[in-house]
């Protein structure tokens, strides 16, 4: 072998333990951390999945998810309204410390919103080397400063109000579509679209961990508002969904439609789980799925067709329907398949749970208001008790262990109920338990007071 040959081989020797060594132990740990799939429904009731108890429902995705992680009975939203739900989400804080207690108007969507000075879930990720993708509803705001790809995620495509139609994109008579800050114009049923745009971000980030947002517009409910000239006020799904039932696409019958809604959802979600199947991630990847508040049960609007059961009433009240939400989370060698899990949960407790996942650091400039959920999903025996607090309208709630107080307005006394035995909340047990209704009315007032100063 000659010498200029030895030399090069040489070089090409040390050049090669250079160029592999430097994996330093912050890339080995970034590269080993789970990506997140964060998955909400909208307005989606209680008592309208299979795996809840819904013998009709057609729901064989979400179903199979439960039997592959944790099923949770008792995991609350922090607001039982779209808007607010989001914004407390993001942020891991009650709706009285980020200043948004009240659903956006159609106007509102493209303000501000939420205060441009609150963090964002995507910026903790960020932060440690996550890529970060929204898809779907956003609903905090959508003037400059405040979109999201100008909060943390590194791609959006969806819409910036409440609730547009599937297949024309309006709301309020306005087109409200958009990829980043441009607005586009893309045909399709938008829970298809939605779960497209996570397929193919999964697909591209296989190298790289990962947290997508993906929060669908279904099933929520149809609004006159939103649909075009001549169009019908009815929920919309591909021909597949009506199918999976023997019904016709045809049909006017409310309840068929609502069930082909979510069934169409299911199959989305489904097709992205099968994504991360295929990318070879399910296994190394966290799926939070709930939704953001209870189905609405507004009286004489002639679509109530959801389902809380066994739970009272539903959105924009404080009653368990439309506060208690469905909810599954499955991270495999953590959490053991297959379980249920009574633990109350928050969704203000996705955002510390996501950070100390990830390996990151929560502020001590602000407070937050959950906790790492983990080490209870992973050993329920280790639940602690814990107390929520709800303020929205003219209501106000706590919850603690097995109690619920509870008033719908706010010089109203008020109602005690205990869950384990009333469900419904049909009894109110505030008699015969004063000094309960004591400790928790004086828990709720400190809170109160606390939450408005911080």
């Amino acid at each position: 072998m000659n010498l200029r040959l030895l030399s090069c081989l040489i070089v090409t020797y040390f050049f090669s333990l250079f160029s592999l060594s430097p994996i330093s132990a912050k890339e080995k740990q970034t590269r080993q951390r789970p990506n997140i799939l964060l998955i909400t429904a909208d307005n989606l009731g209680y008592g309208d999945l299979g795996c809840y108890g819904n013998p009709v429902m057609k729901t064989p995705q979400l179903d199979t998810l439960a039997k592959q992680g944790v099923k949770l009975t008792d995991f609350y939203t922090a607001s039982p309204t779209c808007t607010v739900s989001r914004a407390t989400l993001m942020t891991g804080r009650y709706p009285q410390r980020i200043g948004l207690n009240h659903q956006l108007s159609a106007d509102e969507n493209y303000a501000d919103g939420l205060r441009q000075s609150e963090l964002l879930i995507p910026a903790y990720l960020k932060a440690q080397g996550y890529r970060t993708a929204c898809f779907g509803k956003w609903n905090i705001g959508f003037s400059p400063g405040s979109r999201p790809t100008e909060r943390g995620f590194d791609e959006f495509f969806g819409f910036a109000a409440g609730n547009i139609d599937y297949y024309h994109h309006y709301y309020a008579g306005r087109h409200d579509l958009w990829r980043g800050l441009k607005e586009v114009f893309v045909e399709g049923y938008s829970t298809d679209l939605f779960a497209d745009e996570a397929c193919k971000f999964i697909a591209a980030n296989r190298q790289q961990p990962f947290f997508i947002y993906l929060p669908f517009n279904a099933p929520h409910f149809p609004s006159k508002r939103n649909k075009q000239p001549g169009q019908g006020n009815e929920w919309q799904a591909p021909d597949s969904a009506f199918a999976a039932y023997d019904y016709s696409p045809q049909t006017k019958k409310p309840q068929e439609r609502y069930r082909a809604v979510v069934t169409a959802l299911d199959t989305a979600i489904g097709r992205v789980l099968k994504q991360l199947d295929q990318s070879g991630l399910s296994e190394n990847t966290i799926v939070i799925w709930y939704s953001d508040n209870g189905a609405f049960m507004l009286k004489d609007r002639g679509l109530e067709v959801a389902s809380n059961k066994p739970l009272r009433d539903g959105g924009v009240t404080l009653w368990e329907g439309g506060i208690r939400v469905p909810a599954i989370v499955r991270y495999p060698g953590h959490i053991k398949p297959g379980t249920v899990n009574d633990a109350p949960l928050i969704s203000l407790d996705i955002l510390p749970t996501l950070v100390s996942l990830t390996g990151g650091t929560l502020p001590t400039d602000r407070k937050l208001d959950g906790q790492n959920m983990l080490p209870v999903l992973e050993s329920p025996e280790t639940a602690t008790p814990r107390t929520f607090f709800f303020q929205y309208r003219n209501y106000s709630a706590v919850r603690r262990g097995k109690w619920k107080l509870l008033r719908t307005k706010p010089k109203q006394p008020f109602l005690l109920f205990d869950l384990e035995q009333d469900l419904g909340e049909t009894n109110d047990v505030a008699a015969n338990h004063p000094q309960i209704v004591k400790e928790l009315t004086c828990a709720y007032q400190e809170w109160e007071r606390e939450a408005r100063t911080k």
